[in-house]
Order: structure tokens, then sequence, then C-alpha cells
């Protein structure tokens, strides 16, 4: 496949004919699978109305998306359109004419509430075409009695391109992803941009981390060429991301017109100074560019220059990780109960964001890892200092998403006042930083951000602030937005929209001086505008020199004469369009607000990052004063060392539910870890073998070492004691236990490709946490697979791992296999139950207690003492695969049952009825010792069974 493989030049204001052939990839294709034969969009022909032609040539012309034409107040579909709508938002399906004989199916929106029904769109899987009216209806009229009003798309509304404050949740950022398969399955090239924020990403990686990368943008949309719109292992890792897959044609993916488009959006003549880029990282940049030019139709987003990321730069978690270790949702998919939840104290929206991308992109480079480290605890040591700069942000609005609105002519007023509000907050911060690092000295990280801050463009907040109001109106055309003073017209044109009737009173109170006429009247109606009316006999007088050179007659009735003055006239005039006049004032300052901040457009970008970066900082070392975190040592070792380590989802669930304190391990592998894994050793136990009973505590063990290094290596504190983090490449988690039918995997088929990737990629660098490997599986073939699995960790990967298993005979392993160890969670047993302590121990289990569990979970009893006793035979016996033989010695549950008794829970044997039938405070000594015997005979005495 070539590379280079020409640009299309596409044509202003349209989409290709072949742009998105798979039409909208919509979750709801019920919606459109069947859109009815009739009435079909009309063609432009005899018979069809100037608007219908209109609608039809604009319909067609943007084929694969909704299209909401602006009429008046409304958004009006039409034919399939609006049938499609009708349904997904449950509005009324109305009728609009004749087609063909048939009625023209309608429906609307109304365009203050537009936003609102765009968002159930989008999130159905819709593209929307937003037409507007490019001139206003009376100039149409200009034209001709049937003159059409001049209509055109300005827009597509789709997942990935929103920018609407309404339609984006403030703490996650909407990627645009494209994605480029390089020749001979070399890998993919990803070019992610967020023209809400200006963010701007660009990696390259192997072909088996495709879901990894797909997971870690978490996009809205992926666009792809038309060629591998139809490739499972593609359309599968878009479906799990969740994402929206769009096709665009093969040529829009280029190389040259990658580098093309690069050099035009920032007007360079070299991309040397953005970095290096492979010709497949041109080839997606290309795609994702030319999918945003069809998309914002003339319209330039703001975006940050490129910057190169991937496996080189940050700790690869593959999609499953993700989902098992439940970093940004739970297995349920809900927010509450996650790893970000958890470690979110943020105060902004654009510092959760920040925080969600560095939960999602750890770093592997300790140097950076440390400068993050630093500035956590730098703001953990100074609170008073860390306090203000927390109520200074909580002041601060989303900068960067206001400024990507006013770029792309999208914005409001208060989309200015966000600006101006933002720029006033980063200089606070920044002064305060400066003071501090005056007395304390800043650490690198702060100090960066600090002088970013103080660089904010005071002319601009200055300009912001003399021109604009406190509180804002929602739209521009509302007027209303510009501070009294800042302009002589715009102050004069208020004053006689507001003030009319005060002025008109003064005029009417000189023309009653002037004249002598104590009744004369300003009056108003619509066939004559303003006018002086006086009675018939004062009218004579005004009609005589020398006041008819100045009052001039315009109407006689029985009771009362109407005159005007060329004064009064001129008054109307201005009274009448002074509303019109105050707000093409304000939009004129409007506009010129807007170029003023587009063309600071880097400056401010640069302030929102940092103001971003000290909402994360912030809310990290508040995180660790509150639950008592402790800075990790990060290197580039392979030890690793936690003393006293914690769970940090499941301790704050403890705390918030009981107030139970969450029990503390440690763990402590790679170089250093003795026999026992605690101990200094000649060789270090890089592998647990982890046994013990259900419901003790193993998988909240392994995923608590998983999350510490995140944590770690993302820059924040840690729940331990102590922790030594050697930095990790790759970090796996196998646990739980799910089908995918849809693919045709069975629970035990997802569980083997699930290991398999992890075998096949772990490297002596990467942690493994692996939790019941083979159980879905007969049990001699699930222990092979699972001895097998350690064998291959240990001699092949190298890496670090911890492995829980119910297969007791792998503990055998730890004598083998130089550094593994062995590890069990301690319990205590009393009267037949079990009691969890939640300890990890140096060790191996002998038992899983998998029926104590059972009680807990509330199985009956009949079925537990029948498993105890299925238990002890199949344990005397020593041979698991030959139950059968043991039949004779297990007879079913009926055969202990008198024949004709139906099973009944609450049938009691005698030993029990006795039993309850004895009151021992009644008894005397001598009738205790006969009821013990008459109990010890009853236990003596045979079944009474039938069976043989």
């Amino acid at each position: 496949m070539s590379l280079d493989s020409g640009y299309p030049s596409g044509k202003d204001g349209t989409i290709e004919a072949s742009f998105m052939a798979d039409s909208a990839q919509k979750t709801n294709q019920e919606i459109k699978a069947a859109p009815p034969a009739k009435p079909a969009v009309p063609s432009t022909g005899h018979g069809v109305t100037p608007m219908m032609a209109q609608y039809s040539e604009i319909r067609t012309a943007n084929p694969d998306c909704l299209l909401f034409y602006r009429m008046g107040d409304f958004y009006e579909l039409f034919f399939e359109d609006a049938i499609a709508a009708s349904q997904a938002l449950g509005i009324a399906l109305t009728k609009r004419g004749k087609h063909e004989g048939h009625d023209i199916p309608m429906c609307g929106v109304p365009v203050h509430a537009a936003d609102h029904y765009l968002q159930r769109l989008i999130r159905l899987g819709f593209r929307v075409a937003v037409c507007e009216q490019m001139e206003d209806p009376a100039e149409a009229k200009k034209r001709g009695a049937k003159a059409v009003v001049r209509r055109d798309v300005v827009r597509l509304v789709t997942p990935g391109t929103l920018t609407e404050e309404s339609l984006l949740d403030a703490q996650k950022n909407n990627f645009l992803t494209s994605l480029f398969r390089l020749p001979g399955g070399e890998g993919y090239a990803f070019a992610s941009v967020d023209i809400s924020t200006g963010e701007f990403l660009i990696a390259e990686v192997a072909f088996a981390d495709l879901s990894s990368e797909l997971a870690r943008l978490q996009p809205r949309e992926v666009v792809v060429s038309d060629r591998l719109d139809a490739d499972a292992d593609i359309k599968n890792a878009v479906e799990q991301s969740g994402a929206v897959l769009t096709p665009l044609p093969q040529r829009s993916f280029d190389s040259k017109a990658g580098e093309r488009s690069l050099k035009t959006f920032y007007g360079v003549a070299s991309i040397e100074g953005f970095g290096a880029f492979s010709r497949g990282e041109l080839c997606a940049v290309a795609g994702v560019l030319r999918y945003v030019e069809l998309t914002q139709i003339g319209q330039k987003p703001v975006l940050r220059p490129p910057l190169k990321v991937g496996p080189q730069s940050s700790l690869v978690i593959d999609a499953a990780t993700q989902t098992n270790l439940e970093l940004v949702r739970t297995i349920r998919g809900e927010k509450r109960g996650c790893l970000l939840h958890a470690i979110d104290r943020t105060v902004t929206g654009a510092g959760a964001r920040e925080l969600a991308s560095r939960l999602a992109s750890p770093l592997v480079d300790p140097k950076a890892i440390g400068a993050r480290l630093d500035a956590v605890r730098f703001l953990l040591e100074f609170p008073s200092l860390r306090q203000e700069l927390r109520d200074d942000l909580k002041r601060a609005p989303d900068i960067a998403r206001a400024l990507s609105r006013l770029c792309l002519n999208r914005g409001g007023p208060r989309d200015l006042g966000a600006i101006r509000e933002g720029l006033g907050v980063a200089r606070t911060c920044g002064d305060r930083l400066g003071q501090g690092a005056g007395v304390m000295g800043l650490p690198n990280a702060l100090a960066e951000i600090s002088e970013q801050l103080q660089s904010v463009d005071a002319k601009l907040r200055t300009e912001l602030q003399e021109a604009l109001v406190d509180d804002f109106p929602a739209l521009a055309r509302d007027g209303n937005y510009v501070r009294q003073g800042y302009r002589d017209d715009l102050d004069k044109n208020r004053m006689l929209r507001d003030e009319s009737r005060e002025i008109l009173s003064a005029l009417q109170a000189a023309y009653s001086e002037r004249t002598g006429i104590g009744s004369l009247k300003i009056r108003h109606n619509n066939v004559l505008g303003y006018f002086v009316e006086v009675t018939a006999t004062h009218g004579k007088t005004l009609l005589a020199p020398p006041h008819s050179d100045f009052f001039i007659h315009r109407q006689t009735l029985a009771s009362a004469v109407r005159f005007t003055t060329a004064e009064l006239s001129e008054t109307e005039i201005k009274i009448t369009t002074a509303a019109d006049c105050a707000l093409a004032i304000e939009q004129e300052v409007f506009r010129d607000l807007v170029q003023s901040v587009i063309e600071r457009e880097k400056g401010i970008a640069i302030s929102a990052s940092a103001l971003a970066a000290l909402d994360c900082y912030a809310g990290l070392a508040v995180l660790a004063e509150e639950q008592s975190y402790t800075a990790p040592i990060v290197d580039d070792s392979v030890t690793f060392r936690v003393e006293a380590g914690r769970h940090p989802v499941v301790e704050q669930v403890l705390a918030e539910a009981s107030d139970t304190t969450f029990i503390e391990n440690d763990c402590f592998l790679g170089p250093g870890a003795g026999d026992d894994g605690r101990s200094e050793g000649e060789n270090g136990k890089r592998i647990w073998i982890v046994t013990g009973p259900n419901m003790a505590g193993k998988s909240t063990f392994l995923r608590q070492n998983a999350l510490i290094i995140i944590l770690a290596q993302m820059g924040s504190f840690v729940p331990a004691r102590a922790a030594h983090i050697g930095t990790v490449d790759r970090l796996f988690c196998r646990v739980g236990a799910s089908d995918d039918l849809a693919r045709g995997r069975s629970t035990f088929m997802v569980e083997m490709v699930e290991t398999a990737g992890i075998l096949n990629q772990a490297s002596d660098r990467s942690f493994v946490i692996l939790d019941e490997i083979g159980r879905g599986t007969a049990t001699y073939d699930g222990l092979s697979i699972a001895w097998a699995t350690v064998e291959y960790l240990h001699e092949i990967n190298c890496c670090r791992a911890l492995f829980a298993t119910h297969y007791h005979e792998l503990t055998a392993l730890a004598q083998k296999l130089a550094h593994t160890a062995n590890a069990t969670i301690e319990v205590k047993e009393w009267q037949d139950e079990i009691v969890f302590l939640h300890k990890v121990i140096a060790g191996a289990a002998d038992r899983s207690y998998g029926i104590q569990v059972a009680k807990l979970a509330g199985l009956p009893d009949a079925v537990t003492n029948r498993a105890g006793e299925v238990l002890r035979l199949l344990e005397a016996k020593g041979d698991s695969t030959g139950a059968s033989d043991l039949l004779d010695d297990l007879p079913l549950f009926a055969a202990s049952r008198p024949k004709g008794h139906a099973p009944d829970r609450q049938e009691r044997s005698e030993v029990e009825q006795a039993l309850t039938d004895l009151n021992p405070d009644e008894l005397t000594p001598r009738d205790a010792l006969e009821a013990l015997y008459k109990l010890k005979n009853l236990c003596n005495e045979p079944s009474g069974s039938d069976s043989p």
C-alpha cells in the first residue's frame, strides 16, 4: 500500500461524495435501518418549491448527516431525517406540504434549545450538518417575493469535533483520532486532536498495542481509511474503546499532504521544529487535519504544536488491564469506585483532565517523575500557600475551551469573560508562586509554571476588564455585555433606547412651553409613528403663523389635530434605530475583542495549560495529606519494595462505609527480596505465588500493588509507609472471569487470549499480576497451564509478578525456581468457620476454605453439609479424577431421608428435636445426666434408611 496516494482537493463547504461511506456507524441502527420508501428527498426539478429545491441541494451534499435546516427560530428536518430524528429525540412528527402526492414528514427543534437535542443525537451516534441562514429575510425579499433566503452548512457536528460546553464533559478530553496502519503489519500510527482544548498528540505503536493506545486516549471518534473500515481488528478495538468509527477516502491519508497541512496550519516553512515524524505518522496527521477541515468548514481551531508520545515515553497499560484495574471507570461503567474518582482532588475541569491524562499515561523516565514528585512534595510541605492557590483556582474558568470556541467563531460574551477571569487568576497564582520562590525556593516544575503564569498579557486583560460587564448574556446577539462608558456612541444609543419616554416627555414640555398649550401631547401609533396632538381649537393656533413654520400638519380628526416637527421626526428615527445601533456597536466591540484574543492565543493556551498542571499538583498534595500517602523512590532499577501498602480505592470505601481500617501489607520483589519475600537475600524473588481462601483479599492485594506503580509513575505519592519502585515499562493485569459472546469467545478463551498477550509482550521491566489462571477448564488441564505459565514468567519474561491461585500444587515451584517465593493470606478457624485477617504472610495455604465461604454466601445448610461429606471422601481417595469410583460411598441427598418424605429445609432429626425440647433451666442434675444418655443413644442408633 502506497504511503503517498494523493490528496483530495475537495470542495469548500461540502464533503466528498465518498466521505464517510458507512453513514454514521450508529449505535441505534434500528432508527435508520428501514427508512420509508416514500417520500424520498426530492431532486431539484419541475414541481419542487424553491425552498425544497434548496433543501434538496444542501441535503444531497451532506448524505451522511442529519440536516438541521434553519427556518427562523427553528431548525427543521424533513423526509427521512425527520422520521429518524423524531424517533431518536421523542419529538412530534408533523408534515409540510406534499411531494409526489405524499405528505412531507417534518419535525423541528428550537434554535435556543438546539444544544440539548444535539447532545442526544451525538450520544446516539448521529452526525448533524448545521445549516444556517446566511442573510436577513428582508434582504431576500429585495430579490423578489418568492426569493429564498440564502443558506449554507456552517459546521458538521460529530462526536470527535464538539466544542460546546453543554455537549462536553468538563473533566474529560474529547479526542478525535486518525488511525493509519503501517505497511507490512508493523503497527499503527495515531494522530489525535482535541479541538476543544487544542491538544495534538502523535504516536506510533506496535500491532499488538492498538487496543492499549485507544484505551489510553479514549477517543470519541476514530477516522480510518475506507480500505480499513471493515478490518475486524480495528473495528473490535474501536468498539471496545467506545468510539465511533468513521471512514475517509484512502487519498486523505497521504504523508506529503500531512507535511503540507502541518506547514500551512502553523504557518511554518519546515516541520523539523516539531520533531521527527515517520511517513506513517504524517499519513495519520493528514487524515485527522483533513477531517477537521471538512467538519469545521472554513474555521480554524486552535491546536498546540504536535507532541510525539507513545510506548517509549509512557507506561503501557493495555485495555484489559485498564478495565480490570478500574482506572477511570468501574467494571459496571460507573465513575464512583474507580481509581480516578478516588484520587481526584482538583477544583477545575482543566485540572481534572490533566489528572486523567497523567493517570492514563504514567511516565517511565525517573527524572521526569521525580520533577513531578518534587512539585507535589513542595505543595504538601507548605499548606497555606497550597490553600491560597486552590482558593484562586476555584475562580478559574475553563480557558482552553473558551479559547477554542472563540477561535472557531462559536464563542459568546461568556467566553470572553472566561478569558478575562482566567487571565486574572493566572496572574494571581503566578505572583503567589513567585513570592514563594523568593522565600522557600520552588522546585523546577513549579518554577516553570510560575514563569508561564506571570507572563500573562496584562494589556489584553485590562482591555477585557474595561470593555466587558460583570454578568454576561449567553449570546452576542443578546447585547448588554459592553461596559457603560467604553464607547460614547454606544452610550448615546442606549440612552435613546432605554430613556425614550424621558426624551419625549422633555420634548413635549418644550413644545407646550413654546406654544403655551398645556394640553399638547406627543403620541404614537403604527400608521403615523410619533406625532404632536392638540384639540381642534388649539389646532387652528398651530396652523397659523408663527407656529405653522415649525409644526407640520399631518392629520385632522373631529376632536383633534395632529402635527409633526423635523426635530420629532429625527428623534423618532433615532429612537426606533437606537436598539439596532446599540447592538451593532456591541457586536463590533465583540469582534474586536475576539480578534485580540485570537492574536494572543498561544500565550493564553500556555496559561491555561499551566493552571491545569498547578491544579493537578495541588490536588495530589491534598490527597497525600488527607490519605497519609508517602513519596515513593522511583529509579531505573527493577526493585519493587512496598512497606505497609494499601489499596487506594478500597481504603476510602471502607472508611466511608464503616470507618474500618484497611489492613496494610508488604510486597518485596526483585533484588534484595529473600526467601520469605521480605528479608535480604542473595537471590531476588521476582515472583510471588499467592494462595489463600476466596474473600481473604488476594485480588485486592494484587491490584493494590499495580495501582501503587501507576500512582508512583504518574508523579503521585502512594498509599504506603514506604515505596521503592523500579520503573515499569508495561503493566499487565489478568483477573476475574468474563466471556465475549459477540466474538464467539468463552470465558476460558478470553482468559487464554489475555494470558497469551501477557506472555508474548512482557519484558524484564514489566509487572504482571495474574489471578486464577487455568480455572476455566478441567482441573489437570488448568493446573498444567498455570504451572507452565509460572515457569515461562520466571525463565523467559524474567519480570516481576504476583500469581494468585487455588492450585496449591504450584507452591512446590518455590523450591524449584530460584526467583519464586510463596505467600498466603492469613486466616483463623473457629467453630468450623473462618475469620479473614487480610494479612499477607510468607508460606503456602493448604486449604481454600471454599465450603466456609459458601456458607458465608448463604448456600443452604444441606448443600454445604453435603459438600463437606463429598470433600472428605475425595480427599481420602486422593484422586479428584476418580470421583465416579466414590458413588457407592456417596449416597444422594434423597437416600438419607425416609421414603415418602419430600425435601424440607425445616425437617429435624430426632437428636435435633430432643435438643430443642430440652430446657436446661428446669433440669435437675439427675435429669440432665439422663438427657445426655438419651442423646448418646439416639446418636448411636442406625439412620433408619431403607437404602442399601
